[in-house]
């Protein structure tokens, strides 16, 4: 099988179900699970990761079924290990938690729990200072690529607005397992607006995202199998996530053609053939979200995985940029060129200084070795809770 899109992306399925069986039957609830069950296997088989919440299950007073889903998603990453791509990159799944989990997880699971845990697949991010959902949503959000919703309350609408913000694909499914006017049924109307769909998720090469919306209008006469196979294809066709160019841009500078050299040949291959990265540069030539080019360069960048910031020729629109990108703390790579002057309160933040000669493999290994060193470092200034 060629390597799939999903390869290496973290997909968080997030979802409740109602206790009311005039809105969400049983049978509907068991087709959900069996769905999701379907679907967690064959995003394990494609190489895709997790973001998977730790915690109670409370039990539907109707019918006994577990009202979340986050156990269900456990057991099948375990029972579905076999089908991991050897290469594929990890950890497998990102649990998170709060102080309260280890004595609030249900007893038929705390083996599988134990096993899970203290294997090198798996990564705790505790939210320990909190007990409550909205901050353990944004940890879930942070190390999350993409949001698939079903069911659900406010909480999944906080959750999506918190992927949203990030410029993350939000993917709600039109289950009957909550009202239409709330969760990802109320998502799912939203998104069947044409002029919101995008707004949503997007589809790579420009495809029709309002085309995708309506084909996972999941009818109860489509199979659970049907189902899992044009969910996989609507997300296998995603937009991949954003990096973001801060470069110089001007072809009548003179250090242009050097910038450029060093996009096409060293930037763009690492990045979007190696990384799974979609490099998104503004220079006027490509169709715009937005009436004006400031609005769409500073939505575009506020909305980007990660952030690549040369500062090459010292352009002030560049240094803005850079600025933005700290200041909102997302993830930057800065480089300028081997003896490019700099202002002094720049040579004190590690980048890449990247040289115009050497093979193109060894200047494609430097970029590479500067990103993993550099990748997870945290914001300039933490956000510190004033009470924990």
């Amino acid at each position: 099988m060629p390597r799939s899109p999903l390869f290496g992306r973290r997909i968080h399925i997030s979802g409740s179900v109602v206790d009311d069986l005039t809105v969400a039957a049983t049978a509907d609830v068991q087709a959900a699970r069996d769905m999701i069950a379907m679907l967690v296997n064959e995003l394990i088989r494609r190489g895709a990761n997790f973001v998977v919440p730790v915690d109670a299950e409370p039990l539907r007073k109707a019918d006994g079924l577990p009202i979340c889903f986050d156990w269900l998603i456990w057991k099948t990453i375990k029972e579905s290990l076999a089908l991991r791509p050897g290469a594929a990159p990890g950890p497998l799944a990102v649990a998170v938690q709060h102080h309260k989990t280890e004595d609030q997880i249900p007893q038929e699971y705390e083996s599988l729990w134990d096993e899970l845990r203290a294997s090198p697949l798996i990564k705790i991010e505790s939210a320990a200072q909190w007990n409550m959902n909205s901050k353990r949503m944004e940890a879930q959000a942070r190390f999350g690529d993409i949001l698939v919703a079903l069911g659900g309350t406010e909480g999944v609408l906080y959750l999506a607005n918190l992927y949203h913000d990030a410029g993350k694909p939000v993917v709600p499914l039109n289950l009957a397992l909550c009202p239409e006017t709330t969760g990802a049924r109320r998502l799912y109307g939203f998104g069947l607006t044409s002029t919101q769909t995008r707004r949503l998720f997007q589809i790579a090469g420009d495809g029709d995202a309002h085309d995708w919306i309506n084909r996972i209008r999941f009818p109860q006469r489509q199979s659970v199998a049907d189902r899992v196979a044009v969910l996989i294809d609507l997300l296998e066709s995603l937009e991949r996530p954003r990096a973001f160019a801060v470069r110089l841009l001007n072809p009548d500078l003179p250090d242009y053609n050097d910038v450029q050299t060093f996009f096409d040949t060293v930037v763009k291959p690492v990045i979007e053939d190696e990384l799974g990265y979609r490099l998104i540069v503004i220079d006027g030539r490509q169709t715009y979200d937005h009436a004006r080019i400031d609005q769409e360069i500073f939505a575009k960048l506020h909305r980007s995985s990660v952030v690549l910031a040369d500062i090459t020729g010292a352009r002030p629109n560049c240094f803005l940029e850079l600025g933005y990108a700290l200041g909102r703390g997302l993830p930057t790579m800065v480089m300028v060129r081997e003896g490019a002057s700099l202002p002094f309160d720049i040579t004190t933040f590690s980048g890449l200084q990247w040289k115009t000669s050497g093979t193109v493999e060894d200047r494609r290994r430097a970029f590479r070795e500067h990103w993993q060193a550099i990748r997870n470092r945290p914001p300039l200034v933490p956000a510190e809770a004033l009470i924990a």
